[in-house]
């Protein structure tokens, strides 16, 4: 999976297989990854002014991740 670098802390990078709805977050404190993820919460998340608050609003309050490190 390609990995997008966001680099706007606590997101350091994000990646998405849209074939298997699967997305990857990789943040300061260590890399997740996220289940059944539509490719439009993807896309609004790729392109987020402030990634780490959509991150926490959008994603970690509503998605159950597993740490991947």
């Amino acid at each position: 999976m390609e990995m997008k670098r966001i680099n706007r802390s606590p997101v350091v990078a994000i990646g998405y297989d849209e074939k298997n709805r699967r997305m990857v977050v990789e943040l300061t404190t260590g890399t997740w990854e996220y289940a059944n993820v539509s490719p439009e919460l993807y896309r609004r998340f790729a392109s987020a002014a402030t990634p780490g608050s959509f991150f926490r609003d959008n994603i970690e309050e509503e998605l159950t991740g597993r740490r991947l490190k």
